[in-house]
């Protein structure tokens, strides 16, 4: 496990971080996906069970736990979980944690500026792209960053039940969002490719974020499909209102990463209490608590 606590990188570390700069992320990215979609059969099933070695993945809590039942690696990275694998938190006063994976960050927002990492801040404006009716609606908020790692589930599920009314793709860098490069890339997520929704709840206004990375093939949502690739050049945006608009339950699945990255949830001020029990680091499932109403 990466140590955060580590002061200055060594030489190889800060190789590693100068690599990111300068490699073609999207070739890469485009190379994953390409790779991630073919069915090649027992040579697919190989390098699954590698990967699964690899990073540990349990597949005993997934819906289909063989190898062989999975005719692509996107199949199987996208892999639904058992019916009883995660238990949501039906407390109606609390929220729940959108992703399997860990605390990147967590706390509040102060005016307008986000931790990412020790030493490292962002702003609303940049992360938000620039939407001055969202800024204003989340300074002096709370926010949750959640890092998916390469072992994680890697569906996204809602906190709470909600109202989708908006939905903007900002196009972005495709830096590697790993616990060691968001100490040491600036404005990490507030750069990178990321797709932001923003739902009306019972908590306030929400905003979930779900940002690209190197070798996340794609991001898609329930409702609208993959929304990259393609990948657009400037900024798109949706509104959901009226027959448009589209609700979910708390727990229900709302979006997935075909390859690892990170969630990041902001709320408005004064709404909600983030759970004692979380910290930077802490391993965390869907459907564990995240905050209670305030």
């Amino acid at each position: 496990m990466y140590n955060a606590e580590k002061q200055q990188p060594d030489y190889w570390q800060r190789l590693k971080i100068a690599f990111q700069y300068v490699m073609p992320q999207l070739y890469l990215t485009r190379l994953a996906g390409w790779f991630a979609k073919q069915q090649w059969g027992a040579v697919t099933h190989w390098v699954i069970k590698l990967f699964a070695k690899k990073y540990g993945v349990n597949m005993a809590e997934a819906a289909k736990t063989e190898f062989s039942d999975y005719a692509s690696f996107n199949a199987f990275f996208i892999r639904p979980l058992a019916d009883d694998a995660r238990k949501i938190e039906q407390n109606p006063t609390a929220l729940c944690l959108p992703a399997d994976g860990r605390i990147s960050q967590l706390g509040h927002i102060d005016d307008n500026l986000l931790l990412q990492a020790k030493g490292h801040y962002f702003r609303l404006e940049d992360l938000l792209a620039g939407d001055q009716t969202l800024v204003e609606a989340f300074k002096n908020g709370e926010f949750v960053t959640t890092y998916l790692s390469p072992r994680d589930y890697h569906r996204v599920h809602m906190p709470c039940d909600a109202t989708l009314r908006k939905m903007i793709y900002v196009p972005g860098d495709l830096f590697s969002v790993n616990p060691f490069l968001a100490e040491h890339v600036p404005n990490l997520f507030a750069r990178n490719e990321r797709v932001i929704c923003l739902f009306d709840t019972p908590f306030g206004a929400m905003v979930q974020i779900l940002v690209g990375a190197t070798i996340t093939a794609s991001i898609s949502t329930s409702w609208a499909g993959v929304i990259n690739p393609p990948r657009a050049k400037a900024v798109k945006t949706w509104t959901y209102e009226g027959e448009s608009a589209i609700t979910f339950t708390k727990g229900q699945e709302m979006g997935a990463f075909q390859l690892g990255s990170t969630v990041i949830n902001l709320f408005q001020s004064d709404r909600i209490v983030l759970a004692d029990n979380l910290s930077v680091d802490v391993p965390v499932r869907v459907g564990e608590v995240l905050g209670y109403k305030k």
